[in-house]
């Protein structure tokens, strides 16, 4: 088996990966276009990714980047209300939008025929998006209501947003994207004006363009709907509050009697991808699949949920892309009879011993393996793949780093994960969550003077 692993390795790193041709221009007005050709298939998707997220927010109205991502779909001096996804559907594609911390995206996939009517319809809502006070409280209205569906009525989703918090001391990153819901409820007409007037502008864009086309005839089609854009004056480098130095370890503990299963999760805070510094990220994903990437195989679920049967469920997670610092997760949930406390001991000292024992040869060419695959398999998908770049740039990440990333990970060594799993021995810069039902209340004890009450009585019956 071993040796047929091997074999399997050395054959798949010697095939020549199939990848998109990549272009990139840049227009007179700062908008980025990137084209990824792909002629599989007839299709083309079309995606426009705004270098703006929650976490641009101004303290006291968060929620205000997903907001105007829904009120994108009102109309313009030119288009109707949900005209955009109305011509989608009726040319038999399919049309989205996203928000998340660093990246506000919208995206068109349809036949490739359609390109230059998707470049109307998006080119004229980024700048030409005509608000009412109607709009803005009605879909003020579906925005609550989207929370109390997702976020109020998913308690893991609450568990999330208060680990977050405790999490991060001073980066907005401690916000939830979708917003707390009383700064939501207060977002008016000039939040979302203000707010889209300054961050939705082609010096603030990446078009993105993958699928059955050509780079030149992308280019000719940006500069006729694109190009006549006007840039936002002034704009400058993205600037956040950033975080303090981390002294001391944070708890949270959240009860919910929604919870049927008690958990505790751990997140670090720890490097993302860097412009041209993207190996201790590189480590660190490495170090996510050794650790919990796979549910048989990986050291914390074979150990804790197979071998020492203390554990559910045992996992790791990290992503590598953020404009700041990112996370590293880990967690557990308990088997019948194991306390949360009990079960956090056994999730420390099996990471300390995986640090101790150092990495299995074996396991660590099989993660890198998997992990070349895994970036293979994505090319299949222009959407995907699409999406890869877009998260990307808009993270501070350039072609060349993108470009970069694969050999990067194939470049990891055993050396380099015990480095970053270090990381996950300093619990100063992390914040654990108790996830649980609530735990019943204990029952009253006797008072002295009840006690005192009853021995009087007997007396006086005497």
């Amino acid at each position: 088996m071993r040796r047929l692993l091997a074999s399997l390795i050395a054959i798949f790193a010697a095939l020549p990966a199939w990848a998109a041709d990549v272009t990139s221009y840049m227009l007179d007005n700062g908008m980025q276009v990137v084209v990824l050709e792909d002629h599989r298939a007839p299709v083309v998707v079309h995606m426009v990714w705004y270098k703006v997220g929650s976490a641009d927010e101004v303290p006291g109205k968060s929620g205000i980047a997903h907001y105007l991502e829904h009120l994108m779909f009102k109309g313009t001096d030119d288009m109707e209300n949900n005209e955009v996804s109305e011509t989608v559907a009726r040319l038999g594609g399919s049309d989205n939008a996203f928000t998340y911390f660093d990246y506000t995206g919208y995206y068109q996939r349809v036949a490739a025929e359609h390109l230059d009517l998707m470049m109307t319809m998006e080119a004229d809502r980024m700048r030409d998006l005509a608000l009412t006070g109607v709009d803005i409280a009605a879909e003020r209205e579906v925005v609550l209501e989207e929370r109390a569906s997702r976020t109020e009525s998913n308690p893991n989703a609450l568990f999330r947003e208060q680990r977050d918090a405790a999490l991060y001391l001073n980066s907005p990153y401690g916000r939830p994207v979708i917003g707390w819901r009383h700064e939501v409820a207060a977002l008016g007409l000039e939040d979302a004006l203000a707010f889209y007037r300054r961050y939705y502008a082609p010096n603030n864009a990446v078009l993105i363009v993958a699928g059955d086309v050509k780079p030149d005839e992308v280019l000719a089609l940006a500069q006729a709907h694109y190009g006549p854009l006007a840039p936002t004056e002034g704009l400058g480098p993205r600037s956040r509050p950033t975080e303090p130095p981390q002294l001391a370890a944070r708890r949270v503990i959240y009860e919910d009697a929604r919870i049927p299963d008690p958990y505790m999760v751990r997140d670090y805070v720890v490097p993302s991808r860097q412009p041209g510094a993207q190996r201790q990220a590189a480590a660190l994903v490495v170090l996510n699949e050794l650790l919990g990437g796979n549910d048989f195989t990986s050291v914390l679920p074979s150990r804790l949920v197979f071998e020492d049967r203390v554990a559910l469920y045992a996992w790791s997670n990290y992503d590598p892309v953020a404009l700041e610092e990112t996370t590293f997760g880990v967690g557990i949930m308990p088997a019948e009879g194991v306390t949360l406390e009990e079960a956090e001991a056994a999730l420390d000292r099996t990471i300390a011993g995986f640090i101790e024992e150092g990495i299995d040869p074996e396991q660590f060419e099989r993660v890198k393996f998997q992990l070349r695959a895994a970036l293979v398999y994505a090319e299949d998908s222009t959407q995907s793949l699409a999406r890869r770049y877009g998260e990307a740039l808009t993270a501070g990440l350039t072609l060349d780093d993108i470009a970069a990333w694969p050999d990067m990970l194939q470049a990891v060594t055993p050396e380099d994960v015990m480095q970053a799993a270090a990381l996950l021995l300093d619990t100063r810069r992390s914040a654990t969550g108790y996830a649980r039902p609530p735990r019943p209340e204990p029952a009253p004890e006797p008072e002295a003077e009840q006690a005192a009450a009853g021995a009087a009585g007997g007396e006086a019956d005497q």
